[in-house]
């Protein structure tokens, strides 16, 4: 019975990762150039923002990434 229920859930969240694989990622990482492309605004006002701790932004692959999502957050504040 608890190895049904295992396999039961266990198919059960297969199906939602699926299902965000098909829809594409939720939450897609951008660019410094596809972020200006979204917002409308310059790379020197997004650098700007994201130096003085108002937006956030990823640095680890020495480059600057945006998650979508962050920036609609920002965008609506």
């Amino acid at each position: 019975m608890e190895n049904e229920k295992s396999t039961y859930r266990t198919n059960e969240v297969l199906n939602e990762i699926l299902d965000i694989v098909k829809k594409g990622s939720p939450d897609e990482w951008l660019t410094i150039r596809q972020a200006v492309n979204y917002t409308k605004l310059s790379q020197p006002t997004i650098r700007r923002y994201v130096r003085k701790g108002k937006l956030k932004a990823s640095k680890n692959t020495g480059r600057l990434l945006f998650k979508k999502s962050h920036l609609d957050k920002w965008l609506n504040e």
